[in-house]
């Protein structure tokens, strides 16, 4: 008889590490730098942890590298309802930057975070943010006929 131990808990561990995403963020955003992927991924998530609330802000938060995470979590999702054009536009604003290319820096990040997430946590997230997100993430915005 073998003695029995207790069971360990394995903590997950996000998909890739912060500097993988931000590398991934770079290619697909062909920014010349790191950091000048880390401050979009900084905004961007920022911004989304505006919007993101409950059960789909923890997942999300979970599924992201720790620093990612932390950027996401610090911010106190707000009350008003924001389509996704309004998102871009309230970004560009904060920013400073063209609508053209706030655009361009969302879909940047948020086409990484939506391979980080998995489809059906995208598909709950997306089902809480008004129309014009899925775009953002790399979706098709699907509707349904009258």
């Amino acid at each position: 008889m073998q003695p029995q131990t207790a069971p360990t808990t394995i903590a997950l561990e996000p998909a890739m590490s912060f500097v993988q995403m931000l590398e991934q963020v770079r290619y697909h955003g062909a920014y010349p730098t790191r950091e000048r992927a880390e401050e979009v991924v900084s905004t961007v998530l920022a911004a989304l942890g505006r919007r993101v609330t409950g059960e789909e802000r923890v997942e999300l938060a979970a599924r992201l590298p720790r620093e990612a995470a932390e950027i996401l979590a610090a911010q106190i999702p707000g009350t008003d309802s924001m389509t996704g054009w309004a998102f871009v536009r309230d970004l560009a604003t904060r920013t400073g930057g063209t609508l053209a290319t706030t655009r361009w820096d969302v879909g940047s990040v948020l086409g990484v975070v939506a391979r980080l997430a998995g489809p059906d946590l995208l598909d709950r997230i997306l089902a809480q943010l008004p129309t014009g997100y899925a775009i953002l993430f790399g979706r098709a915005e699907l509707t349904q006929a009258a």
